[in-house]
């Protein structure tokens, strides 16, 4: 990991490299994309099939529903309980997020409104082949379902052949039927423009690896996508000296076994602390399964940052953006009114990102690379449409016409101001 000292003269162009080193990483993998993207455009099935095969070494485009059965009957009753405890607490937050349609009749009897629709159909990504993300299901399908998408589909990528139990059971609680067993820029092709086998869909969510980001960003405007860039994982941590060091090592290796682009950072005005909990690292890394891969996302993407002041730690984390945000300090209350930007924020010791991802309620498909500056995370929001009517009674368009007549000719709109001009001439 990378150690950074806020006393130092340098620090702030030293943190801008870093900052800007990820990024760069995680945006130089669009160059690859195209061409994937172009293929299953072009040829459809055959070529989505072709790089399933070669990245997945999966032959399966759409697993039989006889498949799916057999393979949630021998997922555990244990997990399947805790799907369902999930299932239910994020259904119930995200369904205080509905919103509102607004009627308004002015003192003409114009009559304004604005109404939101469901969007008719969406595809969620949940990342998958080697590891498996039943929350992510969860995530991203619960506020459709709220929002009352028709249509959920659901791509997740196989491996030779099989999907996880435990993601299948979740598509079956949120009662997706259609499921395909695909993965990768191929798959965004898939159902941005379909193929044989797949209808393409309006919208696409999700969270994904770099090369998933970057062909969400290529297909753009063909489909619709978050508003924001949802991957690789992103974590920041500010502690004190009343922080415990083995749960903050802990919590930076639940997010570096991600991915290997994950970021982790930790801020704190304490170096006996920053160094008791590179220590735990070290120590806590040889306990997981995937330490190959949170080893290289501390040594690639990490930071340890001394900062001796809380000013100086709220300028360094809403300059970070980062997605998630621990604040596991003592006065959390002093500080956290002045963080604007970040995807989710977790106050005091107990509240870790771990919960968050899983059964808290909150969604955790969240900005990464800094687009916490100006975009939020999923909720049911993010599968609505927003169309505005507006019916005008003859009084209205007598009323306000000679204003609107005088601001378009104004603009050189002289058409503009003819069609409200007929209207409103006396015959």
């Amino acid at each position: 990991m990378k150690v950074l000292d806020s006393s130092k003269k340098n620090f702030d162009k030293l943190l801008d490299n870093l900052l800007l080193q990820r990024k760069r990483k995680v945006q130089s993998s669009s160059v690859s994309v195209t061409n994937i993207i172009k293929d299953v455009k072009k040829n459809g099935d055959k070529a989505l099939l072709k790089y399933e095969k070669k990245f997945n070494k999966n032959s399966v485009i759409k697993p039989s529903s006889n498949q799916i059965q057999k393979s949630i009957q021998s997922l555990n009753s244990i997990v399947k309980q805790s799907i369902d405890t999930a299932y239910n607490r994020i259904y119930k937050f995200h369904s205080l997020q509905k919103f509102k349609n607004i009627s308004y009749t002015d003192k003409f009897k114009n009559k304004l409104e604005y109404k939101y629709l469901p969007l008719e159909s969406v595809a969620i990504y949940v990342p998958g082949s080697t590891a498996s993300y039943p929350s992510s299901v969860l995530m991203n399908a619960i506020p459709a379902i709220v929002a009352g998408v028709k249509r959920i589909v659901m791509i997740n990528p196989g491996y030779k052949g099989k999907q996880n139990p435990a993601v299948l059971y979740a598509a079956k609680k949120c009662k997706i039927k259609e499921i395909y067993s695909i993965g990768g820029p191929s798959a965004i092709a898939a159902v941005s423009y379909g193929t044989k086998k797949i209808k393409k869909v309006n919208k696409i969510v999700g969270p994904g690896n770099a090369y998933v980001a970057a062909a969400k960003k290529e297909v753009f405007g063909d489909v619709g996508i978050e508003g924001m860039t949802a991957g690789p994982s992103e974590v920041t941590i500010v502690c004190d000296k009343h922080s415990n060091p083995e749960w903050v090592a802990s919590d930076l290796i639940g997010q570096a076994e991600h991915d290997d682009l994950a970021q982790c950072i930790l801020i704190s005005k304490d170096k006996n602390l920053l160094n008791k909990v590179k220590t735990e690292i070290f120590k806590q890394l040889k306990e997981i399964p995937r330490e190959s891969i949170a080893k290289r996302s501390l040594q690639n993407n990490g930071i340890l940052m001394h900062v001796n002041s809380d000013k100086k730690i709220i300028d360094i984390v809403n300059k970070i953006a980062p997605e998630h945000l621990e604040l596991n300090v003592k006065n959390y209350k002093s500080i956290v009114s002045k963080i604007k930007n970040s995807g989710s924020i977790c106050l005091g010791k107990y509240a870790v990102m771990a919960m968050t991802d899983y059964n808290v309620g909150s969604n955790h498909v969240l900005p990464t690379n800094g687009s916490a500056k100006y975009s939020s995370g999923i909720s049911v929001n993010e599968f609505y449409k927003r169309i505005s009517y507006i019916n005008l009674s003859k009084k209205g368009i007598e009323s306000l016409g000679p204003s609107v007549i005088t601001l378009a000719n104004y603009e050189g709109l002289v058409g503009h101001a003819q069609s409200v001009l007929k209207r409103i001439r006396r015959k």
